[in-house]
């Protein structure tokens, strides 16, 4: 038995379930009914009594129910997200009950075009009614009332399947208690209509298409489905991918055959692709579920974005790749910023991959981690007695960070912030790093966390921690926060880091009612020594970098902020300088003997620091 086996959930079934009956048909979107419907679905793992635990997978435009597993000891191909799905994986199938249906319109069971229209007797072809992903989800639904589902723990899909997963948010807002949303958007963009377009047209231009009614045929609409598929996969791969893999290498030769075969290794990879394709899939189904993608239009239907997600109830993992040019990173941020505008719970992460937006299906061990770990924190947010006593923690998965970001984040400060936090109130950590200080003030004070962070492994890591965080660069502002959304903000050991302390600054007083900001003191005696008698560039416990590797890019001291806060119209709460590793505040020249210092602000400033002796504040 091959490794790959050993890892999966082993043989699973295909099962096919009535959810309409023709005496009742479905309204669709359309204003067309439809009936009977039939939906093929697989289920792995097992259901708790509580039903607590179920896992709705949305499959993409060429997938299928079959999501992982074998169907028999000679099916040679396991489901098409198998590195996702099974004991121990991302979507662990020795902890939740996982269902993955093919979709309306599909060709793998469910009803489709290519399914026997009880009118004629003969399959539906272009006769079958035009759906949209919101007739897609309506029926997945009447899969799950048949199956006795009373409430899905996550809903998750990459691609048409994160279109499905909003559209669950959204239809089903009581119901869903999790969203995963991945490589996906509130609706194409007018270039990946362009190509739906002109795949479609290859269908139909097809000598062999025949109105949709080719089943019965020698042949059918073979190239043009071919095409389509090819064309399709451009828009999937990235550039630095295809010539990562492809280059401009011929296939079998040397040179040029100066004529038109295919010759170069793209092109034989696309025929390849193009001929599986036509294996597997139809060319009535393709037509349909394009169609469907194309109509899905979020902001068309709602007005805006944030205006379709208002009512949605679950908590949203959105995750893109950098090398995604059909469904971007800016579209994935759009549906960010409308959840977090309407003021809902949610976690993104932009994953740096070369594999365009095949990545979904080809990055186990990030995307993996990501999406464990916030299945893991949903669970554990639904059920923390049982999670935390029953419930075994899986380990974290290990990165191995870069020396500067351990040598960042090994602070002193964390206690003495915690104490400066109220109970119960809403916290926003900017630059949280792996999210240790956010978990321990939601476990030590109840508090309502969020986190921004920049660096991509700091952000899984703390995704894994259950906690809410988004990929970002603070740099780029807080637009989507409206005023006065947190009772604190934090900025730890982060404002020297940034290019525009300025604009971060006023950002976080627009956004919360408190700002704590700690940092390192440049004008400590240590470093001022080094400087003196070594003449270059000091390093310290607090600023272990050498010149040319720190992330420290403005050098200031207590006195320096003191002005800036003044220039700022920021009122100064409190301002604790502190030693190299004690919590103890230095009294006596604190500009001089303090390695580091925290401060509280807030905006309408006024009046001086409040918590340090007059004789403290020396020109040293």
């Amino acid at each position: 038995m091959t490794d790959d086996r050993k890892n999966s959930i082993g043989f699973v079934e295909t099962r096919t379930i009535r959810v309409v009956e023709a005496d009742a048909p479905l309204q669709l979107q359309c204003g067309k009914r439809l009936g009977p419907i039939d939906v093929a679905y697989e289920t792995c793992g097992k259901r708790t009594p509580e039903g607590d635990n179920v896992v709705l997978i949305c499959h993409a435009l060429s997938g299928n129910a079959h999501v992982a597993g074998y169907h028999g000891p000679d099916d040679r191909k396991p489901g098409w997200w198998d590195m996702m799905v099974g004991p121990g994986k991302a979507i662990d199938t020795d902890k939740y009950f996982v269902i993955c249906s093919n979709v309306l319109g599909g060709i793998s069971g469910t009803t489709g075009p290519s399914s026997i229209n009880p009118a004629t007797g003969r399959r539906y072809g272009l006769d079958f009614p035009i759906i949209t992903i919101a007739d897609m989800v309506k029926v997945q639904k009447l899969l799950l009332d048949k199956l006795g589902v009373r409430q899905l723990l996550t809903a998750v899909g990459g691609s048409m399947g994160g279109m499905q997963v909003l559209q669950w948010a959204i239809a089903y807002p009581d119901f869903v208690k999790s969203a995963m949303v991945v490589a996906s958007t509130t609706r194409l963009s007018a270039q990946a209509i362009a190509f739906d377009a002109v795949g479609r047209n290859a269908i139909l231009a097809d000598g062999y298409f025949n109105h949709g009614q080719y089943h019965d045929q020698d042949h059918g609409p073979d190239r043009g489905l071919a095409i389509a598929r090819m064309i399709g996969h451009i828009t999937y791969l990235s550039e630095e991918s295809m010539r990562d893999k492809f280059g401009r290498n011929l296939r079998s030769s040397d040179r040029y055959g100066y004529d038109f075969n295919s010759e170069f290794s793209v092109e034989t990879y696309l025929d390849y692709q193009g001929q599986t394709f036509v294996e597997r899939f139809d060319a009535n189904c393709y037509l349909y579920i394009t169609k469907a993608m194309d109509y899905f239009d979020l902001e068309r239907q709602y007005g805006s974005v944030a205006e379709a997600l208002a009512g949605t109830k679950a908590r949203f993992l959105v995750a893109s790749f950098t090398s995604d040019w059909l469904f971007t990173a800016a579209q994935a941020e759009e549906i960010v910023d409308a959840l977090v505008t309407g003021g809902k719970d949610v976690s993104y992460c932009s994953i740096h991959s070369p594999y365009g937006h095949d990545a979904f299906l080809l990055e186990p061990k990030t995307l993996g981690a990501v999406l464990s770990g916030f299945l893991d924190g949903t669970y554990a947010k639904l059920h923390p007695v049982e999670r935390e006593n029953s419930r075994p923690q899986p380990p974290p998965t290990v990165f191995h960070f870069r020396r500067i970001d351990q040598a960042r984040r090994a602070r002193v400060d964390y206690e003495l912030i915690d104490s400066l936090i109220e109970p119960a109130s809403r916290v926003l950590d900017v630059g949280c790093g792996d999210g240790e200080l956010l978990a321990k003030l939601i476990r030590d004070k109840n508090i309502r966390g969020e986190g921004i962070e920049l660096d991509q492994e700091l952000v899984v890591r703390s995704i894994q921690r259950g906690l809410s965080v988004i990929h970002r660069d603070i740099e780029r502002g807080l637009h989507q926060y409206a005023a006065d959304s947190f009772d604190y903000a934090i900025l730890s050991q982060t404002l020297q880091t940034v290019k525009d302390p300025e604009k971060v600054f006023r950002e976080l007083l627009r956004v919360a009612n408190r700002v704590i900001i700690s940092f390192p003191n440049f004008a400590h005696w240590a470093c001022r020594l080094q400087l003196l008698w070594q003449g270059r560039a000091p390093r310290t416990r607090q600023l272990p970098f050498r010149w040319y590797d720190s992330p420290n890019i403005h050098c200031l001291s207590l006195k320096d902020f003191d002005r800036f806060c003044e220039e700022s119209g920021a009122r100064v709460e409190k301002r604790i300088p502190l030693g190299k590793s004690r919590l103890t505040p230095v009294r006596f020249m604190p500009n001089l003997f303090a390695a580091q210092a925290v401060y509280v602000t807030s905006r309408n400033g006024g009046r001086a620091p409040s918590c340090i002796p007059a004789a403290s504040k020396s020109r040293l």
